[in-house]
């Protein structure tokens, strides 16, 4: 477990966002980074000394974009910016939620382009390190100028205004900075739209959300493979030649979990012969459906891992470069050299768009899409594996499609009992809501007075990508209880595979086994905070030669 994280804008990742927002790893900043915050901050005096209009900084915000604002009320505006933009509403942010986008924040004030002063990000990593939680409703983000609303209601704890837990005490603003032992700050020119304008609420949430996804494909085949032997179907679908000839990654890694899963299997000795010559889809078929999950997850992480250390704020702060081209922070490398240079190329055309030749240049990096879209992806590809997990759990409990061994709805007795008969039916009204979700970054409500005329929503997508993980584990936990149950109707001569073994026994520490009706939401309610735990794929990876995937 991570004790502590170095924040400096470069190499953040998801496992960090975890450890803070989860496990309450301590968060520091690299010394590098304060370097390049102040050199950062030390451009914006330089554009305050110059009388130039540059966006949020001597100008008013969106569709105010042409009010000059007069010198000796620049911090008014910063101050003002927080009040108006905390406008979000709905259920509030959990602790974990908050934390990562407070994190996500830090890391990238920490990379040095957002013209904030140092003394700004100490007090947030603080906030971070004392369990200072700002209040967040978190309705009002339209993932573009960024997650404005809920970073706003995060930001207003810094001057002491809003409201935040404290050792599960909502207090108001100060207070809550009092009982830490922390004094607020007055923002000054720039750092209010440096606090609230980027992607860090999204990214945050599908940082924490990455986590989740990988573990759940990865308890999706532990419980396919379970499924797999007890309705004695086949495991050829996983054998390597036919992974072989079609190399996609994730159908590779799901049919290698497979064939781990269910390694010395007795089970599968004992049909290997059998006349079945298929079995239906949702066996047959489980690591091309599982595989594309995971390629999914993956595309997700390729743009997390990048957003995490990107600079998402407008306008963006510039180094300045030196008599000979070079940025004049020479620790902080070539691509910050040549953003340098670049920000220095500036034409009379590019000024009157929204650059300044002091290396203050607007641009879009707020915009979400690059999440959303992804997001939204992966709400898509979490739906296609509930459905099969769904459909496997019917194979499991259907009458019509049962293997002889298998009594109806798994349960002795049935007519009188009804077994699991209505657990699948909890599967079914999950998995219609994850079918009823939308693509929220398929929409557009133009803001602002139509200066923001095309937003992402990706703050939507991400809470949605996050509702279809919760029901996909729900359903994972009605396969691998009903596929514990079937476990017990097999021969007892007959050994699982090792891994489908110890997922069983995981199983029964939580689930005991079904002899008679009882109330049955406590079984699928322990079986998807089981799928959710990652102690339960750690524990099954363990049992394996060569672990999951």
């Amino acid at each position: 477990m991570t004790a502590e994280v170095v924040l400096d804008g470069e190499s953040l990742t998801p496992a960090d966002v975890v450890a803070v927002a989860r496990n309450g790893a301590t968060v520091t900043v690299a010394e590098a980074a304060r370097e390049r915050i102040r050199e950062s901050r030390e451009r914006v005096e330089s554009v305050l000394d110059s009388g130039e209009a540059v966006y949020g900084v001597t100008t008013g915000f969106g569709d105010l974009v042409d009010e000059r604002i007069p010198r000796e009320d620049l911090d008014d505006l910063q101050r003002n910016l927080l009040r108006s933009h905390a406008a979000a509403v709905g259920r509030e942010l959990t602790t974990e939620e908050i934390r990562a986008m407070m994190v996500t924040r830090a890391n990238t004030l920490a990379k040095g382009y957002s013209g904030i002063r140092e003394s700004v990000v100490d007090l947030l990593v603080a906030m971070l390190n004392a369990d200072v939680h700002p209040v967040v409703p978190s309705r009002g983000s339209l993932g573009a100028s960024g997650d404005l609303a809920p970073l706003a209601h995060m930001s207003l704890v810094l001057i002491g205004e809003g409201e935040a837990e404290v050792e599960g005490e909502r207090l108001p603003g100060d207070e809550a900075l009092s009982a830490a032992g922390l004094e607020p700050v007055t923002l000054r020119a720039k750092e209010g739209l440096a606090l609230i304008n980027g992607t860090q609420l999204t990214v945050g949430v599908a940082a924490l959300l990455l986590n989740d996804a990988e573990r759940l494909v990865t308890a999706a085949d532990v419980a396919g493979a379970l499924t797999t032997e007890v309705t004695l179907s086949s495991t050829v679908p996983s054998h390597k030649a036919i992974t072989a000839v079609r190399p996609h990654a994730g159908q590779a890694a799901s049919a290698r979990n497979v064939r781990r899963l269910t390694a010395d299997s007795d089970v599968v000795e004992s049909h290997r012969n059998c006349d079945r010559v298929q079995d239906a889809y949702a066996m047959r078929c489980l690591p091309q459906v599982h595989g594309a999950v995971r390629d999914a997850v993956a595309h997700l992480r390729e743009a997390v891992e990048v957003e995490l250390n990107s600079a998402t704020d407008n306008p963006l702060v510039f180094p300045r470069e030196d008599e000979h081209g070079e940025s004049s922070n020479q620790a902080s490398g070539s691509d910050r050299q040549e953003a340098g240079r670049e920000a220095g190329a500036v034409s009379v055309d590019d000024r009157a768009s929204g650059s300044d030749s002091a290396g203050v240049l607007s641009g879009g990096n707020f915009h979400g899409a690059v999440l959303a879209m992804r997001l939204d992806y992966l709400t898509n590809a979490l739906t296609e594996l509930a459905a099969i997990s769904e459909r496997r759990t019917d194979r499991m409990l259907n009458p019509n499609l049962q293997e002889p061994h298998l009594p109806p709805f798994l349960t002795e007795r049935s007519g009188v009992r009804s077994g699991y008969m209505i657990a699948q039916y909890t599967s079914a009204a999950l998995l219609n809501e994850c079918r009823s979700f939308g693509r929220p970054s398929m929409d557009n409500t133009p803001v602002s007075g139509n200066q923001e005329d095309h937003v992402s929503m990706s703050a939507q997508s991400a809470y949605l990508a996050r509702k279809a993980a919760r029901n996909t584990a729900a359903i994972l936990g009605v396969e691998l209880c009903c596929g514990a149950q079937a476990a017990d109707f097999v021969d007892d001569d007959l050994e699982l595979g090792v891994g489908s073994d110890e997922a069983y026994d995981a199983v029964r520490t939580v689930v005991p086994k079904l002899t008679a009706d009882r109330p049955i939401y406590e079984d699928i309610e322990a079986a998807g905070a089981l799928v959710e735990s990652p102690a339960f794929t750690e524990r099954v990876a363990t049992a394996l030669d060569g672990g999951l995937e």
